[in-house]
């Protein structure tokens, strides 16, 4: 199964956000590279909202080129055979922690403009999933962050408002 068939069958599958949902299946029905960053008008991302062992702790990165706390992931690589395996990926090479888990099913969709590597101004249609953190594990920080922290769900830093809803579904799951 190629990377563009496994995000139409994993958004089939997805439940909520039925309108965005259904603009995700749009525009991957419309276009055949919707899953490559060279796709100028957009492209399908995977992100990963990295939990503790307790559920109580989210995995964030200081992003260098926005300036603000993000959850882990990024471009689908022409190596990723599904949008799980490309956040897996991602919070691997952006955490440095061994023995993630992923949970198959996103639990959030989010569309935002960007300025990515392109250069030019873009959307990202973010697929984002659960992961969560074997006890103990502790994070390296890779070159791809400025900065890279736990933070307690309760306290989260500034600025971060547009991650409420992404935390609010990952607690859902986990009930």
């Amino acid at each position: 199964m190629t990377l563009h068939a496994d995000a139409v069958s994993t958004l089939s599958r997805f439940v909520g956000q039925d309108a965005l949902k259904e603009a995700y299946l749009g525009f991957l029905a419309a276009r055949e590279d919707a899953c490559q960053r060279s796709c100028e008008p957009g492209h399908l991302t995977a992100s990963a909202l990295v939990l503790d062992a307790t559920a109580e702790h989210a995995l964030l990165t200081l992003h260098p080129r926005v300036g603000r706390w993000l959850q882990l992931g990024g471009h689908c690589e022409p190596g990723d055979v599904s949008l799980a395996a490309a956040a897996l990926r991602e919070a691997t090479e952006e955490s440095g922690m061994r023995g993630l888990r992923i949970e198959p099913t996103p639990i959030h969709l989010d569309v935002h403009p960007i300025t990515c590597s392109l250069g030019k101004p873009t959307r990202h249609f973010d697929v984002r999933f659960l992961v969560r953190a074997p006890v103990g594990a502790q994070p390296v920080r890779s070159a791809e962050s400025v900065d890279l922290q736990w933070w307690p769900l309760d306290s989260l830093p500034d600025n971060v408002d547009d991650l409420h809803p992404l935390i609010e579904s990952a607690l859902q799951r986990l009930r």
